[in-house]
């Protein structure tokens, strides 16, 4: 099963893909654990990241495809894999598709989590007081909801021209919506 997580900041893309995990048995990839991982373990492309980082400027889209590409011929992917936080833009899904279709693989689905933004800022607001998160305020929140808004809503169509997407309600509870991803994708 190769999956994309997709939706705004605090639809609960995170706690899904852990349950997922644990229900299908295959990892899930968020680039920046990827990141964190290609640096730790020195590979070329986690050399080239971290010099840009250290520069403190963001990792180009190359470094990023590259490092998941590698990822993605990791043992662990061999059955499957669930991406969380990539692709983030257009370009990032072209460059996606490229990379799967030159390993053989393709995409199963792509799930959209659905949220309204107002309950998603008094989400955040809530696991802040928990959490104590230093990006989970007000206006923080509705900053990354304007970018996801821009930059990777978008997705929802290329991907829905794919006859990929797969739409659930992220605002139910976190059972409701397992059950509904899974139904979702015939699992």
């Amino acid at each position: 099963m190769r999956l994309i997580l997709l939706g705004p900041p605090g639809a609960g893309k995170g706690t899904q893909a852990k349950v997922l995990v644990e229900a299908f048995g295959i990892p899930q990839l968020s680039t920046g654990d990827i990141l964190r991982s290609a640096i730790a373990a020195r590979t070329p492309m986690g050399l080239a990241a971290k010099a840009v980082m250290d520069r403190g400027d963001l990792v180009s889209n190359d470094i990023v495809n590259g490092i998941v590409s590698d990822r993605l011929d990791e043992a662990d992917c061999e059955n499957g894999f669930i991406l969380d936080g990539f692709p983030r833009t257009i370009g990032q899904a072209e460059a996606l598709d490229e990379m799967l279709s030159s390993k053989g693989m393709q995409l199963d689905a792509v799930v959209e989590m659905t949220a309204d933004a107002d309950v998603l800022v008094s989400r955040v607001v809530n696991r802040a007081k928990e959490s104590n998160r230093p990006d989970d305020n007000p206006e923080v929140i509705r900053k990354r909801l304007d970018v996801y808004k821009k930059d990777t809503a978008p997705l929802v169509d290329y991907y829905r021209k794919q006859g990929l997407v797969r739409t659930v309600d992220g605002m139910a509870p976190v059972d409701q919506v397992t059950g509904a991803i899974k139904a979702a994708i015939g699992r």
